[in-house]
């Protein structure tokens, strides 16, 4: 073969592999469809969601249209800082816009957890070595910024808003010591700006972890403790939340096994609620933004199938019947974007592909009328 038949064999080739880049599957094409409204025998159901994580916006609509048609008006989703503000003063509100919008239109509530800090709101790593959920007292300022834009850009559409997640562990921490004043503190600097933004909000603190870690453990801090050491720290000055959101999952134990300061289980809630109280806060609501119950029977806190079935449905019912303190009841977790290949999926209630899984198929046949 000659130089110049190489030469025009090889540009016909580029051409081709060019040809090849441009062609694409269809995309599927997602209208936000008509309004619709939750049909349901208890008003405080609710599931936490994963669609901040999910490619494709079909499967964020369908998933939460089976939400909906499950008969759970409630969803709790993870809007992470650092996807939305990726540098500072520059917002991206895409991939929240899609689940929220969709929510919205499904007619589901959407309480919105703000958390994960931005690569340039940490220290240099150079220098420090830290994790997305550190954040320094002096980047309060920059988290109330980002958390203010996001109150005022889903005004009306978002009105709960729950400030970071299970500060007293330290792995949600920074990998730091856990610090209830310091938490407090940052509470003090976000509430102003939120409610400043949208005075309708309803900012939340919380939720703590449910741990019986022991004093000085490197882990973090027993939940109970965490609580009063936060109203040690707030003292007498007005309160910078509206309400709680409270994690109160059930390990084996029924929802109805009363709760004791050594055990963990779902009533653990009425602790926490306890002390609410024992410091005048009783009056504010609570949001319980993870529960639930896990039906991997290799693992050491899982149920059978049926148990998981039964335990969550009671708990929804207990809830409605006997804590007028709690708008919402949310079990951990309706859907992950991809399989987790261990205990973690048999929290779910349908597949990353959208298939249901039993307890979704009892549960919907529970709660719709």
């Amino acid at each position: 073969m000659t130089a110049r038949r190489v030469t025009t064999f090889a540009i016909r080739i580029a051409a081709l592999l060019w040809l090849l880049t441009l062609i694409q599957p269809p995309q599927v094409l997602v209208t936000l469809g008509e309004q619709q409204h939750v049909n349901t025998r208890n008003p405080i159901a609710g599931v936490h969601t994963r669609f901040i994580d999910e490619a494709e916006t079909w499967k964020i609509q369908r998933g939460l249209a089976m939400i909906r048609e499950m008969g759970a008006p409630w969803i709790v989703e993870f809007f992470p800082w650092a996807y939305i503000e990726p540098r500072p003063g520059q917002y991206d509100w895409g991939s929240a816009d899609r689940i929220i919008d969709h929510a919205n239109r499904q007619g589901l509530r959407v309480i919105a957890r703000l958390g994960f800090t931005p690569d340039w709101a940490r220290p240099d790593p150079n220098v420090t070595t830290t994790t997305f959920t550190y954040l320094d007292a002096a980047r309060y300022a920059d988290f109330a910024r980002f958390a203010a834009a996001f109150a005022a850009h889903y005004k009306e559409r978002v009105t709960e808003i729950v400030i970071w997640n299970e500060p007293n562990l330290s792995g949600e921490w920074g990998m730091r010591p856990v610090d209830p004043a310091g938490y407090v503190a940052m509470l003090r600097a976000v509430y102003p700006a939120i409610k400043a933004a949208n005075p309708a909000a309803v900012v939340l603190a919380g939720a703590l972890a449910p741990t019986l870690e022991p004093v000085g453990s490197a882990q973090g801090m027993n939940d109970l403790d965490y609580l009063a050491a936060m109203y040690q720290a707030l003292g007498a000055e007005a309160r910078p939340y509206d309400g709680w959101a409270i994690h109160s999952y059930g390990r084996t134990a029924p929802p109805e096994e009363p709760p004791a300061r050594d055990r963990l289980n779902y009533r653990r809630a009425e602790l926490l609620h306890d002390v609410m109280v024992s410091h005048s806060d009783g009056r504010l609501p609570v949001y319980v933004t993870e529960a639930g119950w896990n039906d991997d029977t290799h693992w050491a806190f899982g149920v059978t199938p049926a148990q998981r079935i039964r335990y969550t449905l009671s708990a929804w019912d207990y809830a409605q019947a006997q804590w007028p303190w709690v708008r919402c009841v949310a079990m951990w977790v309706f859907k992950l974007p991809a399989p987790a290949h261990g205990y973690r999926d048999r929290f779910t209630f349908i597949t990353p592909a959208l298939e249901p899984l039993p307890i979704y198929e009892e549960i919907k046949t529970a709660l719709v009328p």
